[in-house]
């Protein structure tokens, strides 16, 4: 009887313990997505719904990507490269928000409405020609050297 108490007294304080542990890192969440959404604010003007369907814990780190990658003028590709590569991307998924939002922010970032027109055909020339190589089980091996031997060609004639 005195180890089935002691066991249940064990199996309290236990609980008790994690209780006390699961509240900790959800403050530092807490604090972690309110310093995301002022930073957000402070950036962009506003917040948008879009930021406000994520999870607490998740707002921080996608604020992060979007900052770090998207919205930084350091990078390797230009604003207006990132956001013709995300209209194309979300003409192939499809996505309506992300069509409307990577249009404006390509326009935003100088992009004239035939390089947007281009970007999108060129989003449905590679999906043509994946459907195409990937529906015909076209060898990758035999594709890669073809491709190879062409781009050899094309550079040679260039010199």
């Amino acid at each position: 009887m005195l180890k089935s108490k002691l066991n249940v007294r064990s199996l309290v304080i236990a609980a008790g313990i994690g209780a006390l542990l699961t509240i900790s890192p959800a403050k530092a969440e807490d604090a972690s997505a309110t310093a995301a959404y002022k930073d957000i604010q402070a950036t962009l003007g506003s917040v948008p719904d879009m930021f406000k369907t994520l999870p607490d814990v998740a707002i921080a780190g996608a604020w992060a990507e979007i900052k770090g990658v998207q919205l930084n003028p350091k990078t390797a590709l230009d604003g207006k490269t990132k956001e013709l590569m995300g209209l194309a991307v979300a003409s192939q998924i499809p996505c309506q928000y992300c069509i409307y939002f990577h249009t404006e922010a390509a326009k935003l970032n100088g992009a004239s409405d035939e390089e947007i027109k281009e970007t999108i055909a060129m989003a449905a020339i590679v999906r043509h020609w994946s459907t195409m190589l990937n529906g015909s089980q076209v060898d990758l091996a035999t594709f890669k050297k073809q491709t190879d031997d062409v781009f050899a060609a094309v550079k040679a004639k260039s010199q």
